[in-house]
């Protein structure tokens, strides 16, 4: 669950940008050694491209994991960071990055929440991610109204006529889920071509819906939007054959992927490297002193990415970001086997 935002700056040691499983991690390894944390991700759940991209699908290479989905790392990282507390911001895409004079950093993301941290963490992946919208004139005044992109909670669409866009499993899985529905919805599925990507099971419940008659499938491709009133009446549908008839309805979900972007990022006076962010591997630091970057966002001689990789950076990250900030700190390497500071921190001492 996102934070509510506050009307004053977040006062914060470490503000962590991207919530993918590098993203949590980080606050995890921050919180650990006594460093309070907030997390602020575009996307508007924790898990990033895990979650996004391949949210059910096996995951093999987590250490002492042998598999999880995508979702369910997600879910045991959230978990995992639950006694720190830190802030989770979802929805927000960080817009400006600016140091100030007394080592801190204002760092904005428009009209949500604002921060005043003493480091940054960059854990954004390859960019944020954002959902590829349908290019008709119209369609943006119903966002988060009538029109959505990759919703993950269907149940407020129940009993109305939905249009699904998208080939894809994740297409797919929310027109079968809402075909499948208690409630009598009409769904149809929109795509370009008579042919989708998913997994047999997946094919298979589609199938079966189609035909039954639950579940609609139209080939083609939205070119126009018509409103009456205030409020999106039907879209204008093209098919295979260059025919054009209107399709009403409700609801339009939009499921035609996602592409990262760096977005902002490339304002910030940061030091890019073939839009990757140069580290130095001991600290994980970047050009610009108290800001980090780990996971797929930054290059180093050796870089493998791959989440355990990422887990690695995490760490040696987190306490450069300690030995900056808390310098007096400095002490042997404590672990959560036997330290009692450690076990404190995670709620578990009597």
């Amino acid at each position: 669950m996102s934070t509510p935002v506050p009307a004053v700056p977040i006062d914060t040691d470490a503000l962590v940008i991207g919530a993918g499983p590098v993203g949590l991690f980080q606050a995890f390894q921050l919180g650990l050694l006594g460093l309070s944390v907030q997390v602020v991700d575009v996307l508007p759940q924790a898990g990033g491209q895990c979650v996004a991209l391949y949210a059910d699908k096996p995951i093999y290479d987590i250490p002492g994991v042998p598999v999880c989905t995508g979702r369910e790392l997600a879910e045991r990282l959230l978990q995992q960071i639950a006694p720190f507390r830190p802030g989770l911001h979802f929805g927000h895409e960080v817009q400006t990055l600016r140091p100030l004079d007394d080592g801190r950093f204002e760092v904005g993301t428009g009209a949500g929440p604002q921060f005043l941290a003493r480091s940054v963490v960059i854990a954004a992946g390859v960019g944020a991610f954002t959902p590829r919208r349908i290019k008709v004139a119209g369609l943006d005044a119903h966002e988060q109204r009538q029109v959505f992109h990759h919703p993950d909670d269907l149940a407020p669409f129940a009993g109305q006529r939905i249009l699904v866009v998208g080939g894809d499993e994740a297409a797919l899985q929310r027109a079968t889920t809402l075909a499948e529905g208690p409630q009598t919805t009409e769904v149809t599925l929109l795509h370009r071509r008579d042919q989708f990507s998913a997994e047999a099971e997946l094919l298979a419940r589609v199938a079966a819906l189609r035909a039954d008659g639950r579940l609609r499938v139209r080939i083609g491709q939205i070119t126009a939007a018509q409103d009456l009133g205030d409020r999106l009446a039907s879209v204008t549908v093209l098919d295979a054959e260059g025919v054009e008839t209107q399709h009403a309805l409700d609801v339009l979900i939009v499921c035609q992927g996602l592409s990262p972007r760096l977005g902002p990022l490339t304002d910030w006076g940061l030091a890019l490297e073939r839009k990757l962010l140069p580290v130095n591997v001991a600290t994980f630091e970047t050009a610009l002193p108290g800001v980090y970057a780990v996971g797929d966002i930054n290059t180093y001689p050796g870089k493998k990415k791959l989440i355990v990789c990422g887990f690695h950076e995490a760490t040696l990250a987190a306490h450069a970001v300690h030995e900056r900030l808390r310098p007096d700190e400095r002490g042997p390497l404590l672990y959560t086997t036997s330290s009692a500071l450690l076990h404190r921190r995670l709620g578990l001492a009597g």
